[in-house]
């Protein structure tokens, strides 16, 4: 248990941040009690609470006690509702938070319950529900309506409910109110909302049995999971954590739920990652086939096969969740976080040649008819389309997977073609789609002999980055886990990328990102996968075992941390390191054998 720290300038360390979600949206919520971040009622829509990226005018949701206090939370175990217990001089509380279900599962509106148990004395709480500008685009302002007062900021509509919670005050643009706590005692604050459309004023004493009923709701849906191996309750946790990320509406998975986040604490590395990337998607099909749970695999199989045939016949990197083309980059006059900005509504990768998508897309659909499924003549049809594709597309040049600007013949895009050219063959010759697969395998030789004699550097005894340079990129690692390389030199690659990129258990993305941002979470973990795969498996545990360490107190990763202090920076929780911790796990374990397993699993109890 330990004190909050005051806000800086409105704002709180990225590691404070606790989420909460229902499959549409998602919360974020500070230590503090306060909820900085919920967009109503898609986590891609406009924020109404975006105290995250504009502490006067973004808005929020704040519950706390009125004196000093201090603060344990925890998730409730098997799900995605927070328990944070209130410690002052005078009393303890406990406040639950979740994002609540129906009787038939997700609500077609947003509802935030927040009960309030007395536990110990007595705990006088203040809370105000104060929405913001959504991103400096309209005022909210309170209207008494005939069931009493509403919220009302452009089309997003809110009320405000509960049980014994006190409302009074608030001014004209937002609704306030205070209790206290007694042992025994039991409160309820509710947030309900709706946009474009009417809105359903909720009954407290419904809501309550809701958080008890979305409790319930979670736990049988851990209780699906087959994962009992080392490490089990990180990978649990990062399961949940990815959960949050699955779009119910169409099966996508966002990269994360939020925007803007910074990636270093100079500014200009922010970016929206309420997408869904193909190869987030493919990773994540990874781990939910393993742990057998077939109707979020067949979901995210069918958003991207859909999305393909929609906008093929050329894959994009990136859709929206709703499986549209993103569209412009939208730049807000707002600080953001800490006031480094820019805050952005968005994403400029959408047209970029990432060839490394190809690799991604045929390891979804292998992964899926692996594990029992069989696909359609149509899709068959449209991937032998795009395996003809990648068999001459490999030769170009493209940005990379990390995005950048400049494009070359790099070493991990080859590599993905070459994983997506032996899966095709694969499918192809078990008679799952048709076409060459003889040529497809010419053309995994074929890039084979290329990056051994373009992407080898025998200075550094690595795969380098790209043809003709002599830096390094830690995506060549995952490369170990596709099967391109599990020999010498992806054991010696391992040691360079060590030695160049890492600090620490910590990697950064490439050459030279160590004095753009933070150390990418996901690349220790390819790392760790990497390591099992060339054998080094005493190695991958112990890199495994302090990796699991670094999420906050929740158990939540975000997409970088700054290897002097350990804090997060960009976007969270990020499904990438989260799915880096899951699979890294997977892979030690199916390729550690029974002893190294059981050996993590005893230092994890």
């Amino acid at each position: 248990m330990a004190a909050t720290k005051a806000r800086t300038d409105g704002y709180v360390d990225l590691r404070d941040y606790a989420a909460i979600g229902d499959g549409r949206t998602v919360a974020l919520i500070a230590r503090d009690g306060s909820v900085d971040w919920l967009p109503v009622p898609d986590m891609d829509s406009t924020p109404v609470f975006a105290r995250l990226l504009d502490a006067e005018g973004g808005g929020q949701i704040e519950l706390a006690p009125t004196e000093p206090y201090t603060v344990r939370r925890s998730y409730l175990s098997g799900t995605n509702v927070l328990r944070t217990t209130f410690t002052t001089e005078s009393g303890v509380a406990r406040v639950t938070d979740a994002l609540v279900t129906g009787l038939a599962g997700r609500l077609p509106w947003v509802e935030l319950a927040r009960r309030i148990e007395g536990i110990r004395g007595a705990v006088k709480f203040r809370w105000k529900v104060a929405p913001g500008t959504r991103f400096a685009s309209s005022s909210p302002w309170v209207e008494d309506g005939p069931l009493g007062k509403i919220l009302r900021i452009d089309t997003v509509n809110l009320t405000v409910r509960g049980i014994q919670h006190g409302p009074r005050g608030g001014g004209d643009r937002a609704i306030a109110g205070g209790f206290t706590t007694s042992k025994g005692s039991r409160h309820l604050l509710v947030v309900a909302g709706t946009s474009d459309g009417p809105l359903p004023i909720p009954v407290g004493k419904y809501t309550d049995v809701a958080v008890d009923r979305s409790i319930s709701a979670w736990r049988a849906w851990s209780k699906e999971f087959s994962y009992d191996g080392p490490w089990a309750l990180h990978v649990q946790r990062s399961a949940l954590a990815l959960k949050l990320l699955m779009y119910a509406s169409t099966g996508s998975i966002a990269a994360a739920p939020t925007t803007s986040l910074p990636e270093s604490l100079r500014g200009g590395k922010n970016w929206d990652y309420r997408y869904a990337w193909v190869r987030d998607l493919a990773y994540t099909v990874h781990s939910l086939v393993r742990f057998g749970l077939r109707e979020e695999t067949h979901s995210a199989v069918a958003w991207l096969l859909r999305v393909l045939k929609d906008h093929g016949p050329e894959l994009r990197i990136l859709y929206t969740l709703s499986g549209e083309l993103p569209g412009e980059v939208t730049t807000h006059q707002l600080p953001g976080w800490r006031g480094i900005g820019p805050v952005v509504s968005g994403n400029r990768a959408t047209d970029q040649v990432q060839l490394s998508v190809f690799g991604d897309l045929f390891d979804v659909i292998r992964i899926y008819v692996n594990a029992g499924n069989v696909l359609d003549v149509e899709t068959g049809q449209l991937l032998e389309s795009v395996a003809e594709r990648t068999a001459g597309a490999w030769r170009q040049e493209d940005a990379g997977m990390w995005e950048l600007e400049e494009q070359h013949h790099n070493t991990s895009s080859k590599m993905g073609c070459w994983q997506a050219l032996d899966a095709a063959a694969q499918l192809c010759e078990a008679g799952h789609m048709p076409g060459d697969a003889k040529r497809w395998r010419a053309e995994c030789d074929e890039i084979r002999t290329w990056i051994d004699e373009h992407c080898w550097s025998d200075a550094l005894q690595a795969y380098v980055a790209y043809a003709g340079d002599e830096s390094l990129d830690a995506s060549v690692l995952l490369h170990a886990t596709s099967g391109f390389d599990r020999g010498p030199r992806m054991s010696s690659t391992i040691d360079a990328i060590r030695n160049g990129l890492g600090r620490g258990p910590l990697l950064y993305r490439y050459t030279g990102a160590d004095q753009e941002e933070g150390a990418f979470v996901a690349c220790s973990f390819w790392m760790a996968s990497a390591l099992a795969c060339v054998g080094r498996h005493d190695e991958a545990t112990a890199l495994m075992d302090e990796l699991v360490q670094l999420s906050n107190d929740v158990g939540l990763l975000a997409e970088m941390i700054e290897p002097s202090d350990l804090s997060f920076l960009g976007n969270l929780p990020q499904g990438l390191s989260h799915i880096g911790l899951i699979n890294a796990a997977i892979t030690i374990e199916e390729l550690s054998g029974a002893d190294g397993a059981s050996r993590s699993a005893r230092r994890q109890k």
